[in-house]
């Protein structure tokens, strides 16, 4: 992997960091409803508009068609300029359902959903995860049934993120009664108006309803909707979560170098209880170090995923071990800055601007838990990287 940069590289990160400092909304985004769904539709239509959107997503489904290190590139310039932060609305689309529909779906699909995707113009959601299961998807209870061209649904999906503002989903469901585990299930697309959807909003400790309980009855969704094969989703959801758990954390992984090097400013600014400035503290200040090599490693460990990615076409599974030291690095830096402002600064009132240290430190258990809990990421770096035998 050659990791240095040409001059057509250092050319583009030029005129996106030059576009980005002219155009980044100068409005702070609204936290909670609506009008923060219309935020975000707003700037990814900017995106579009200015020829910014899908950085590596193939030129014939409207990207750029440039190569995973532009998309690096971008995403740390997105970090540097301090522009409207990735994990939005428009996340599920972006990152899950559009390289999804680009490796696995039909052209129909890909010609009516991927344009409206790099627009703004659809949001989606992700119906994976059920009640009493978790990141447990092969427990999947919510049962399909083919009548005719239509797979009729009833169930329930948990803790799916801005449902209430979705058009469609990416939905996992059990279309074979009589299968077991990750047999007999059927990825579709659900559109989110169709009759039988009851949509309930859950309120969290970030002070917001970013995920809701969905239900399902009778819902009616054309067997076109289907991406893959009926009864053979659990492929198709490997390859969600693998662009999920890969692809869609390289922002979250280059935003937090960024962010590493704000904790060091603060420790260097504040005083503990003692006087002292924090970074004055031998045990501060080496967990800082430790945490910020290891944000040097994640970068390395992004690259080469990339470089992997670009080659085959489809994140591997060593996205699960990217995924979980970017987790776990994230809560030991909110960790740490708890210590460095005192735990007082727990106090938060939903304002994620003006508590910004506060809203991450709560975001870091959100995280270890999206996407699949770092208990999962272990068993499939264990099982499906390091080749080791399946605990019993």
């Amino acid at each position: 992997m050659d990791l240095h940069y040409t001059e057509a590289d250092r050319d583009f990160r030029a005129r996106a960091r030059e576009w980005l400092k002219a155009n980044v909304p100068q409005t702070r985004r609204p936290a909670h409803g609506q009008a923060g769904a219309q935020f975000d539709r707003d700037w990814q239509r900017k995106l579009h508009d200015h020829g910014w959107a899908g950085v590596a997503w193939p030129q014939e489904y409207g990207g750029l068609g440039l190569s995973g290190l532009r998309q690096v590139i971008w995403y740390e310039e997105l970090a540097r300029a301090h522009a409207p932060h990735h994990i939005n609305t428009t996340y599920v689309a972006l990152m899950h359902a559009g390289p999804t529909l680009i490796a696995r779906g039909t052209p129909e699909q890909k010609a009516f959903h991927l344009p409206r995707i790099l627009s703004g113009e659809s949001l989606w959601c992700q119906g994976f995860s059920e009640p009493n299961a978790g990141s447990d998807l092969a427990s999947i209870k919510t049962r399909g049934r083919i009548e005719g061209d239509h797979i009729v649904v009833n169930g329930a999906k948990m803790w799916t993120t801005d449902a209430q503002y979705g058009d469609y989903q990416e939905l996992l469901i059990r279309t074979d009664p009589a299968s077991e585990r990750h047999k007999g299930l059927t990825w579709v697309i659900c559109d989110m108006k169709t009759p039988g959807i009851d949509i309930k909003p859950i309120r969290t400790m970030l002070q917001d309803d970013h995920v809701s309980m969905v239900f399902y009855d009778e819902v009616r969704i054309p067997l076109a909707n289907v991406v893959g094969e009926v009864g053979k989703g659990w492929s198709t959801a490997l390859a969600t979560l693998s662009f999920e758990r890969g692809l869609g954390f390289i922002g979250d992984q280059l935003e937090l170098y960024e962010r590493v090097n704000r904790a060091i400013d603060l420790a260097g600014k504040t005083r503990l209880e003692d006087g002292r400035l924090a970074i004055g503290d031998d045990g501060i200040a080496q967990r800082l170090a430790a945490i910020k090599a290891d944000c040097i490693a994640i970068r390395a460990m992004t690259l080469a995923d990339i470089a992997e990615t670009d080659r085959t076409g489809e994140p591997g599974p060593k996205g699960s071990m990217m995924k979980l030291m970017v987790t776990t690095t994230h809560k030991a830096l909110s960790e740490v800055v708890g210590e460095i402002l005192g735990w007082s600064f727990l106090e938060f009132d939903g304002d994620r601007i003006a508590y910004p240290w506060t809203y991450d430190y709560l975001w870091s258990w959100v995280f270890s838990i999206s996407g699949g809990t770092n208990e999962i990421q272990r068993e499939i770096t264990a099982d499906r990287v390091l080749g080791l035998p399946k605990a019993r």
